[in-house]
C-alpha cells in the first residue's frame, strides 16, 4: 500500500518514530500530509524548512510544502506508476494484514421462521455480508452465523393459529407456505384484539413447545421446514452464504438446552434478582433498565437464548474471539444491556461485543408490521429487479439481468450509512443510473470490452510517462484502494467503499470520454491500457466485496 510506503520513508528519516499520515480533502493540499505539531511533539526544536529539505530528497514525492500547520505532499509520476505496475500485473491487490490472526463472528440476517422474508430483513443480510467480506479482505478469520428467529412466544400464537384456523395439507401443497402462515399469525392478532384469551391459549402452546409437548414440536418443525424453503431460495438469488451449523447458523432453538447452565451461572455469581415472580439482572446506578431473563412462568426470552449463544461462542472459538451483531438500530437499548451482562459475568472484555445499527425500511406514514400484515416481500422485490433490469441488458439474457436487478438493490442499501432510516420507495430501491449498481457494472464492462479490443499485454516498465492529469487523477485513485478497503473494515462501514468505487468509476469514464486509448501511440497505449485493466480489476473486486457481481458485458 503507498500509505505503507510514505509511512516507512518518514520513519527511517526520522529515526524511526511513528507517524500518521493525513489525507487531505482538497487536492491543492497534496496527495498526503502530516501535522506539523506531531513534528514538534517529537522534537520541540525541529527545523521544520530542514526537514522539507530531506522530504524532498525521497523519490516517493514530486513536491514537498509546507502550508500553515502541515506538511504537504504531492506522489512522483515513478511512485505511481510502479504501483499502477503491480496492480495491473497482480491478483492479489489487497495485501492487508490488519486482521492476521484474529477471529471475529458476524450474525446477520436472522429472519425468523414462519414469517415472510421482507424488504426489512434486506439491509441486515446485505450490509452484514459486506462487513463480513471486508473483514476476509483485510486478513481476519471470518465466521459466518445466522441466528434464525425459531423460538420464542411467537411461536404459541403460530401454533394456536394453526391449529384454529390452518389446514396443513393446504400450506404443504403451496409454493410459498410462508404467505399462508403469515395470514395465520395476521388473523392470530386480528381475533386476539376481540377476544385477548387467545394470548393466554398461545403461551400455553408455547409452554407446552418448551416443555417438549409432541403435537406442539410437531408443528413447530413444520414451521421450520416450510420457512427455509423460501429463506434457502433467497439466499441463493442473493449470493449471500454462512459458515456455522452447515450453513444454516446456529438458529436460537440450538440453545434451548443450553439455557438452564447459563441461569445458574447468573444465579451463582449473585446476579439474579425477583420481582413480581419475574427473574431479572439490574445494573449498578440503574445505569440501564433491568434486563428479564425469565418471565415469572419460567419461559425464556430473547435475553436467556442470546446469552446462552454467547456462552457457547466463547467456549468454541476462545476467550479472544469478537463477535459483530448486525441489527436493526431500534434493538440499541437491548444490545448495551447483553453486552454489560456479559462482561459482569466476565465473559468480554469492552470492545469484544460490537452492534452495527441499521435503520429500518418503513413508509412514508407509518412503519412497517408483520403483524397488522403491512410488508413489502422481498422476492416480490427481486423479482421486480430482474424485470427492470431486462429492459438494459436486453441482449444479454437473464443471468445477466439477475445479476444487473440485484447489482442495483444491494448498491442502493450499502451506498446509504447503514444507521439511516429508509422511507420505501420502488424508484429509489431500484435506480439503475446515476450512482447505482448498474453505472458501476457498466463501468466495469467498459474496461472488460476495452481490454478484449487491445490484443496486447500493457508493459510500463519505464517511468519516464509525462502523465496527464486524466491519467494522473485516476492512477492516485487506483493506488488508495487498499486504504480504502482496511479503512472501510475497520469503520463496518460498505458505505465508505462504495462512495470511492463511485468515485473511481466516474473518473475512469471522464478519462475514457477524454482521451483515446486504442487509437493512441503504442507507448501511451501501454500506459492507458495498464490503467483500464487496474480500474477493471479493482472495480470487480470492490464489487465483489460488496456482494455484487461484475458481467463482463451489459
Amino acid at each position: 500500500m503507498i500509505k505503507d510506503q510514505i509511512i516507512k520513508a518518514l520513519s527511517k528519516t526520522f529515526g524511526g518514530q511513528d507517524f500518521t499520515l493525513l489525507t487531505p480533502k482538497q487536492d491543492s493540499f497534496g496527495d498526503f500530509a502530516i501535522n506539523i505539531k506531531q513534528l514538534q511533539s517529537i522534537d520541540p526544536k525541529i527545523n521544520i524548512k530542514s526537514v522539507i529539505d530531506q522530504l524532498k530528497k525521497i523519490d516517493l514525492f514530486s513536491s514537498v510544502e509546507e502550508t500553515r500547520e502541515f506538511i504537504n505532499f504531492w506522489l512522483s509520476n515513478k511512485i505511481l506508476l510502479e504501483n499502477l505496475n503491480q496492480i495491473s500485473k497482480g491478483d492479489n491487490i489487497i495485501k492487508s494484514s490488519a486482521g492476521k490472526g484474529k477471529k471475529i463472528i458476524v450474525e446477520y440476517s436472522s429472519p425468523n421462521i414462519a414469517k415472510p422474508f421482507t424488504i426489512g430483513h434486506l439491509r441486515s443480510t446485505v450490509i452484514g455480508d459486506a462487513i463480513a467480506n471486508l473483514l476476509e479482505a483485510v486478513g481476519y478469520k471470518v465466521f459466518r452465523d445466522n441466528h434464525v428467529g425459531d423460538w420464542g412466544t411467537q411461536f404459541g400464537k403460530q401454533i394456536c393459529a394453526l391449529k384454529k384456523w390452518g389446514d396443513e395439507t393446504t400450506i404443504e401443497k403451496s409454493d410459498k407456505p410462508v404467505k399462508l402462515l403469515v395470514d395465520l399469525y395476521v388473523k392470530f392478532h386480528q381475533e386476539a384484539e376481540e377476544n385477548p384469551k387467545l394470548d393466554g391459549e398461545a403461551r400455553e402452546w408455547f409452554r407446552k413447545l418448551e416443555t417438549g409437548d409432541s403435537e406442539a414440536r410437531r408443528i413447530w418443525e413444520r414451521c421450520v421446514d416450510w420457512s427455509w424453503i423460501e429463506f434457502d431460495k433467497i439466499y441463493k438469488t442473493l449470493g449471500v452464504i454462512f459458515t456455522e451449523n452447515k450453513g444454516r447458523g446456529y438458529e436460537e432453538s440450538y440453545f434451548e438446552d443450553k439455557m438452564k447452565p447459563v441461569i445458574d451461572e447468573i444465579e451463582q455469581k449473585k446476579l439474579l434478582k425477583e420481582n413480581e415472580g419475574a427473574k431479572l439482572v439490574y445494573f449498578d446506578k440503574d445505569e440501564y433498565p433491568p434486563l428479564m431473563i425469565l418471565k415469572k412462568d419460567d419461559s425464556t426470552l430473547y435475553s436467556t437464548r442470546d446469552l446462552a449463544t454467547d456462552k457457547f461462542r466463547l467456549e468454541k472459538y476462545g476467550p479472544d474471539i469478537v463477535i459483530i451483531n448486525e441489527v436493526g438500530t431500534e434493538q440499541s437499548l437491548y444490545f448495551q444491556q447483553l453486552f454489560k451482562v456479559e462482561e459482569m459475568l466476565g465473559w468480554f472484555k469492552k470492545g469484544q461485543r460490537i452492534h452495527i445499527k441499521h435503520g429500518m425500511y418503513r413508509f412514508k406514514d407509518q412503519k412497517m408490521s408483520t403483524r397488522s400484515g403491512n410488508v413489502i416481500w422481498l422476492e416480490d422485490v427481486l423479482g421486480e429487479a430482474e424485470k427492470r433490469a431486462a429492459k438494459i441488458s436486453e441482449s444479454q439474457g437473464r443471468d445477466v439481468a439477475k445479476q444487473v436487478g440485484i447489482g442495483a438493490i444491494k448498491w442502493n442499501d450499502l451506498k446509504k450509512t447503514s444507521s439511516q432510516d429508509v422511507v420505501f420507495n420502488w424508484d429509489d430501491l431500484l435506480n439503475m443510473k446515476g450512482n447505482s449498481g448498474p453505472y458501476l457494472q457498466y463501468t466495469y464492462a467498459r474496461t472488460q470490452s476495452v481490454i478484449s479490443k487491445a490484443l496486447i499485454k500493457p508493459k510500463i516498465d519505464s517511468c519516464d510517462f509525462k502523465l496527464r492529469k486524466e491519467e494522473q487523477m485516476l492512477i492516485k485513485e487506483l493506488v488508495r484502494f487498499q486504504e480504502i478497503i482496511e479503512l472501510a473494515a475497520t469503520q463496518y462501514a460498505p458505505n465508505v467503499l462504495c462512495n470511492y468505487l463511485y468515485s473511481l468509476a466516474k473518473q475512469f469514464n471522464l478519462f475514457y470520454e477524454k482521451l483515446p486509448i486504442l487509437k493512441a501511440d503504442e507507448k501511451t497505449l501501454h500506459l492507458r491500457l495498464a490503467i483500464t485493466i487496474a480500474t477493471g480489476k479493482i472495480l470487480k473486486r470492490g464489487l465483489n466485496i460488496l456482494g455484487i457481481d461484475a458481467p463482463n458485458t451489459i
